[in-house]
């Protein structure tokens, strides 16, 4: 079985360190506050705790702060671990603070997309004081946000099956704050299903409980905080650039000379098609009339010499 043991600091330290825990204590629910683009982001967790602790025998406050089974995206990640124990808080016998049957979370960022999904089944959440009460129990709970370029980010979240807070089945409602007290142990308050979403980012928290017990046992005297379950945030990575068109071809040089326009076979100045010589089909060329005017005096002179010629024999 996987699991996560964590030891909290000593008691000397823990009054010192308490107030700046509570203040870097994770807000549930919130998605990244400013969206920086680029490939995007997405983040998911099972488990993420924000609870003081105060200890009867030196009035101090441990903070308690863990996570179980976060992981963040560009790098894509899962995990599945199935508890996580704090050691140090309950005397010298460690807190089982989540168990659970399935416990997995995952993120992404590929092809223009973010999505983070969490998942929790048959869970029992304990905190200090309360070794045999369980301050929540699930069947199953979800969250799931995905972000993708062009699209309108999704947040969605489910809890399904019975739940019981401090042993009490309780119904809970999607309109407001669920609140469960029992007399001598202390009291709880639950937010159903919270989603949120702008243009880039989506978030989304299966549930959330304000906690605050006093058992009065087991040198523990009181626990504060808040405790969040199945929780899942994304932001739109940046369009895709287009493909960059191909440069066209540049035009074929021109060998005419400047100025000349271009012969078309219309004549510019009366817009009928020139006279052209057609010689190609008798073989004929510019000089054939010389030659043929030529062949036409030769053939005079030599009518006349035999005419010249049959005179003189007849006489």
């Amino acid at each position: 079985m996987n699991s996560n043991t964590f030891r909290t600091p000593a008691r000397k330290a823990a009054a010192a360190t308490a107030a700046v825990a509570l203040a870097a204590a994770p807000v549930a629910l919130a998605a990244p506050a400013h969206a920086t683009g680029g490939e995007g982001r997405a983040s998911a967790v099972v488990l993420r705790t924000g609870l003081d602790v105060s200890l009867l025998d030196k009035n101090a406050q441990v903070p308690l702060r863990t996570t179980l089974n976060e992981v963040q995206a560009p790098e894509s990640a899962e995990k599945t671990a199935l508890s996580v124990e704090l050691a140090g808080v309950d005397g010298d016998r460690p807190v089982q603070l989540l168990r659970a049957d399935v416990a997995t979370s995952r993120a992404t960022v590929e092809d223009g997309r973010t999505e983070a999904h969490s998942n929790l089944v048959n869970a029992r959440i304990h905190v200090p004081g309360l070794p045999l009460l369980s301050l929540i129990e699930v069947e199953q709970v979800t969250s799931k946000a995905v972000c993708e370029a062009g699209a309108r980010p999704v947040a969605e979240s489910n809890v399904l099956g019975r739940v019981k807070v401090l042993g009490k089945s309780v119904e809970l409602s999607a309109g407001g704050p669920t609140r469960v007290e029992v007399p001598g142990v202390g009291e709880v308050s639950l937010e159903l299903s919270r989603t949120h979403t702008t243009s880039r980012t989506a978030a989304a928290t299966a549930l959330q409980l304000k906690v605050a017990v006093d058992p009065l046992k087991l040198n523990v005297a009181e626990v504060e905080g808040e405790v969040t379950l199945a929780e899942a945030t994304c932001e739109t990575p940046d369009a895709p650039e287009a493909p960059a068109k191909p440069a066209e071809p540049a035009p074929p040089a021109d060998d005419e000379p400047a100025g000349k326009p271009a012969d078309d076979g219309i004549s510019a100045q009366s817009g009928e098609e020139p006279a052209q010589d057609n010689l190609a089909e008798t073989g004929g060329s510019s000089t054939t009339p010389y030659l043929a005017g030529g062949a036409a005096v030769l053939l005079a002179a030599g009518a006349a010499a035999t005419f010249l010629g049959r005179r003189r024999s007849r006489g």
